[in-house]
């Protein structure tokens, strides 16, 4: 009896050796179909969730999540043994990572070249992500406001809080985000409850949509181009109608949404390690 014992805890053993050696040997063309597949999202035919640089055939040592795939970001990956980088937004500065674009640029070249070097897989996890249900970057930032308790059971991009002005709100999302620096058009002395968000550059028709809405009151956003929303919503206050517009910046607004992603990545890729490193608000106010 002794004698079996013995001979099950070994071979338990060495099936999780072997599980995790057989998580932890996955390529990063592997790692990336999971990942699309448990988001349960499809991509769409256009998609820019492709790899950016370095060899899918890569064997994984560890993943690393952010908004962006800042020089900063990689070289912390590089320190941390991690490589595959799974960034929210653009490494070359554009939407599709065209880097025709600049062409020859020595600060592209040096950023493509470090890639290289260390071996680098890049991949961008941006419309599969958003087209999860429920909205993984939509996910993160709500908790990280805590917000889940004020959400719309109809729309989850939609909250009533507790009676508050623009002024405290901006203050508190600020306070929150650990933004250093957010704008504010509208009222400060204005008292709201209603709130839309919409974090990230959703653009000039999805955010006038928003602030069409009865129910909304203040729009709590990433970016907007200062000729579009921003003038808009500078029109709407003067017209003495109970609208108001907070501007987190993009990075800020999206941020927590890529750490939610490294937790839910822990679950499903076990015996891969997973962090999250912040990119950072790129933005500072001169005292």
């Amino acid at each position: 009896m002794k004698l079996l014992s013995v001979i099950f805890v070994a071979a338990f053993a060495v099936s999780q050796v072997s599980a995790q050696t057989a998580t932890t040997s996955l390529t990063a063309d592997v790692v990336i179909k999971r990942i699309i597949a448990a988001t349960g999202a499809t991509p769409p035919d256009n998609t820019v969730d492709t790899i950016k640089a370095g060899d899918p055939n890569t064997v994984v040592t560890g993943i690393v999540t952010t908004f962006l795939d800042t020089y900063q970001v990689l070289e912390q990956a590089v320190a941390d043994g991690k490589n595959l980088i799974v960034t929210h937004e653009p490494t070359f500065y554009n939407h599709p990572d065209d880097m025709s674009v600049l062409g020859n640029d020595p600060v592209q070249a040096q950023k493509l070249a470090y890639i290289k070097e260390h071996h680098l897989v890049v991949w961008r996890f941006h419309d599969t992500w958003h087209l999860r249900k429920p909205d993984g970057i939509l996910e993160g930032v709500i908790d990280e406001f805590g917000w889940r308790p004020y959400q719309s059971s109809a729309d989850p991009h939609l909250f009533t809080l507790p009676p508050t002005t623009v002024s405290q709100l901006a203050a508190t999302l600020r306070s929150k985000a650990g933004s250093r620096l957010i704008r504010v058009v509208g009222d400060p002395n204005m008292s709201v409850t209603h709130i839309g968000l919409l974090p990230g550059a959703s653009g000039l028709q999805k955010q006038v949509k928003m602030l069409e809405r009865d129910d909304v009151q203040v729009l709590v956003a990433g970016e907007a181009s200062e000729w579009e929303t921003v003038e808009y919503v500078r029109d709407a206050a003067r017209q003495g109608r109970q609208k108001a517009l907070i501007l987190l910046g993009h990075e800020v607004s999206e941020e927590a949404g890529m750490s939610y992603c490294a937790q839910w990545l822990k679950g499903v890729l076990p015996g891969i390690p997973v962090e999250f490193v912040k990119a950072g608000e790129p933005f500072w106010a001169p005292r």
